[in-house]
């Protein structure tokens, strides 16, 4: 199951970087194509505008570009004795996959939340095993499985 995950958190990050590159570029194309007028300050606020959505394009791509490379790095094939990236853990309070923040996703019929290390979620379950418990919003929950 978790080579299957991480496929479908793969094509996410995919599907994000391909859409930043497409804003970007359009945001570029946008900028170039904008023609001087006899209102000189309205072209140059669209031209820093173009270039200001360029800008956070640029920035989303790049975030994605490098979650790509961390998920590049996790060997689906490791059983982890301890919550660690790559981990799929499940808990008292639900399913989770620690890798990248994406959100939400079903596989195989199964909601699982994939969360980063980073993430509030992850910092309370990272390096947690099998029967211990967490804090989290202020409950107690339990770590049931990791694999």
């Amino acid at each position: 199951m978790k080579e299957a995950i991480l496929e479908k958190v793969k094509e996410l990050v995919e599907k994000r970087m391909n859409t930043s590159w497409e804003a970007m570029e359009a945001a570029k194309n946008s900028a170039n194509e904008e023609s001087k007028s006899s209102a000189g300050d309205k072209y140059e606020t669209a031209r820093a505008m173009g270039q200001l959505d360029r800008e956070m394009n640029g920035r989303m791509y790049e975030q994605a570009r490098q979650e790509r490379q961390l998920l590049d790095k996790i060997n689906p094939g490791v059983t982890h004795t301890a919550v660690n990236s790559g981990a799929l853990t499940e808990t008292s309070m639900g399913t989770f996959y620690v890798a990248v923040g994406t959100g939400a996703i079903n596989v195989d019929g199964k909601n699982i939340m994939v969360i980063s290390p980073q993430s509030p979620i992850g910092q309370a379950i990272m390096r947690k095993k099998t029967g211990e418990t967490f804090t989290f919003r202020g409950k107690t929950e339990q770590i049931i499985s990791i694999n």
